[in-house]
């Protein structure tokens, strides 16, 4: 019962602090590591829980015609196919490595998602719609079919910098981008089996409290604070997973 408080309260805060700056992720996966669940399940059950938020910001992407269905039809293929790619990728690695890979790859997005400096479309076309569909988006597709935290940040990044897009549509493009990767995943973790789900139901229920309370609080808290705390959370579960494990 302890667990499933502490995963539920995780995933209330990154739920809430997603809505507000992003970066959900780095809270949910170190916390189902802290917690004990083997380094496959800890990522499908987080793919279980974050489909919920990344299914939900898609719907209302569509619904307020933030985006266009037949425009990021194309997109969204491909990054379903690169997830898939990334997920059945990870299945072969040992999860005695895992255990190690894991916590280096959060702590590397963590010190990024403190240090990278504010997006700011520059209107200049890098890439060709060819190549941005066919590499890039399958490309962090497959990174979040092995990892995950981030993906919505990289493909935001990617429209904004690769593509000139202005930052308000790369991400309402990043949310539905970050829902095909995550069902993608979640598919193959729930073929495999790897998905413990009373942890991810739980989560998913504090995800949606968080996020109906994040809403609330739109713009009335400073993101660049909140991304602090994110960082600072993060990097916190992974000094006491270290140390529980005897790295430390």
């Amino acid at each position: 019962m302890q667990t499933l408080l502490f995963l539920f309260g995780a995933a209330s805060i990154a739920g809430f602090i997603d809505t507000l700056a992003g970066g959900g992720g780095l809270l949910t996966l170190p916390a189902l590591i802290l917690s004990g669940i083997p380094p496959h399940f800890a990522l499908g059950t987080n793919k279980l829980q974050s489909s919920m938020g990344s299914g939900t910001a898609t719907f209302m992407m569509f619904r307020t015609g933030r985006v266009s269905w037949q425009t990021v039809k194309p997109l969204m293929q491909t990054a379903f196919f690169g997830s898939l790619l990334g997920t059945i990728a990870v299945q072969f690695i040992n999860p005695g490595a895992l255990n190690y890979i894991i916590p280096a790859v959060l702590i590397i997005i963590a010190l990024y998602f403190l240090l990278a400096p504010p997006l700011h479309a520059t209107g200049v076309c890098r890439v060709s719609d060819n190549g941005y569909r066919r590499f890039m988006v399958p490309m962090i597709g497959w990174y979040d079919g092995m990892f995950g935290p981030g993906t919505g940040s990289f493909f935001a990044l990617a429209g904004v910098s690769l593509r000139g897009q202005g930052l308000i549509d790369a991400t309402a493009t990043a949310k539905t981008l970050n829902f095909a990767t995550n069902a993608a995943a979640l598919l193959i973790f729930l073929m495999a089996g790897k998905v413990v789900w009373l942890a991810g139901l739980t989560m998913m229920i504090g995800q949606f409290l968080g996020a109906f309370a994040g809403s609330l609080c739109l713009l009335r808290i400073n993101a660049k604070y909140l991304r602090i705390l994110v960082v600072t959370m993060c990097l916190g579960m992974l000094a006491r997973y270290a140390v529980s494990t005897g790295w430390l």
